[in-house]
């Protein structure tokens, strides 16, 4: 311990300046080369054929609902060999779409896409996953399943139902990890007779290669913004989010997707905000699909919960994540990581350098691996240490290089397991107005 506070001695209290292309700053067209500590494929957007369709040519009218309009556009353009399916400038009222392989969906400049709240523009159920368990729901206001080559780009906006209408008012609160001991065919919500239902994401794609999000606007969410699931090759750049204001609105959640870039994006959440995971418990250990080679990178996070947000589900693992050049302006926790006793999996070969934060107002670098009472019980209790299976989540390799805090109350509160420490935590180069650290079960840490 004596160590460690000398050590802490040598994080001065300085500010420092950090060169950070800001999300808001042009967007340049072309991606440039990922630079990352580990090895990732080059990303390279998809590309289309050199056809068009607008969706007035198949019927849509504002005013009035689009959405079979809509898909039938985007039905024609697949069946043509793709292209683009164009929404012009206007408002356009529409439910559920699904994109198809080889269909870039443009939504122009001053053009807006406004989602329904009823539960029936949502039908039928769809494969989806909620919080990290696979079932039948009402999957995504944009969706598509084990299509290739799919994009949602332009410069208009997509937005969400106003908060009060019957998906939020019909949702289920809280998924119970009995489900997972049911058959994945018999886990259908799809609201017959007045059940509940699991919300749609806004743009979540299931099963999908070679996804690109570029440019638009997701405004007003009700649930979580963009959410590739089991999806391979994904880059989202030049994109805003603005959900702040409701709970259970993040971001953007890469879950058990691999080879992902993000970049130019600013995030204004109720929710965490840039947010890694990999499924749930018994579920998402069986499946093993991880998350890995995440980059995120020239953005900002504005308001939300977690600013960089590893977990709550873990259990296909979440490793070879870098993040560099991102500012916070005010996140509860900029840089949060988090699991629960039976939620498997955990972490590794994490990398955040060159984070700009300004302020918040929890901890800097938060920790939680126990959780609350409220989902787990007793096994939110420190002890007893329990015993190490296959739901024992582990937290490793974290390296935190040139950090800059303007504003914090505590620098890092980091509560591990005791049968399972957080390992190899590193902080190199992190200047804050505080040393306040509360370390409990966390293993070998080096600060430089």
């Amino acid at each position: 311990m004596k160590k460690l506070l000398k050590a802490t001695r040598l994080l001065a209290v300085t500010a420092m300046a950090i060169v950070t292309m800001q999300a808001g700053a042009q967007l340049p067209e072309a991606i440039e080369p990922v630079e990352a500590p580990f090895d990732m494929p080059q990303p390279v957007r998809p590309s289309f054929p050199d056809r068009s369709l607008s969706i007035s040519k198949t019927g849509a009218r504002q005013g009035k609902m689009a959405t079979k309009a809509i898909q039938k556009a985007i039905d024609r353009i697949a069946g043509q060999g793709g292209g683009t399916v164009v929404v012009p400038e206007g408002k356009w009222l529409t439910g559920r779409i699904e994109l198809k392989s080889n269909v870039n969906l443009r939504v122009e400049r001053g053009a807006e896409l406004h989602f329904s709240g009823n539960v029936d523009d949502y039908q039928p159920a769809v494969l989806t996953r909620n919080e990290g368990i696979d079932l039948y729901s009402m999957g995504a206001m944009v969706y598509a399943n084990g299509a290739e080559n799919i994009a949602v780009t332009g410069g208009g906006k997509l937005i969400a139902p106003e908060y009060d209408c019957e998906l939020t008012r019909r949702m289920d609160k809280g998924i119970s990890d009995s489900i997972c001991r049911v058959p994945l065919a018999d886990r259908v919500f799809d609201g017959s007779n007045g059940a509940d239902i699991f919300m749609p994401v806004f743009f979540g794609p299931v099963n999908c290669r070679n996804i690109l999000v570029e440019g638009v606007t997701f405004e007003r969410s009700i649930f979580w913004n963009i959410v590739p699931v089991y999806c391979e090759n994904t880059i989202i750049r030049g994109v805003t989010v603005s959900s702040h204001g409701h709970g259970r609105t993040d971001g953007i959640d890469i879950d058990s997707s691999v080879n992902s870039l993000i970049e130019y994006t600013t995030l204004d959440c109720g929710d965490d905000c840039f947010t890694l995971k990999a499924g749930r418990g018994n579920d998402g250990v069986n499946r093993a699909r991880p998350t890995e080679n995440v980059v995120i990178r020239h953005c900002t996070v504005k308001r939300g919960v977690g600013g960089i947000t590893i977990g709550s589900e873990t259990a296909g693992m979440v490793r070879n994540v870098y993040a560099t050049d991102v500012t916070m302006e005010a996140p509860k926790f900029p840089i949060y990581i988090k699991t629960r006793r039976p939620r498997g999996g955990g972490c590794d070969n994490i990398w955040l350098e060159k984070l700009h934060i300004k302020s918040c107002s929890g901890t800097a670098i938060n920790f939680d691996m126990l959780g609350s009472r409220r989902w787990v019980g007793n096994l939110a209790d420190r002890l007893p240490a329990r015993p190490i299976g296959k739901l024992t989540p582990k937290f490793a390799n974290l390296t935190f290089k040139d950090v800059t805090i303007d504003e914090c109350k505590t620098l890092i509160n980091a509560k591990g397991l005791p049968e399972q420490p957080i390992e190899n935590l590193t902080l190199d180069n992190v200047k804050a107005p505080t040393m306040r650290m509360t370390l409990q079960d966390v293993g070998k840490i080096t600060i430089k």
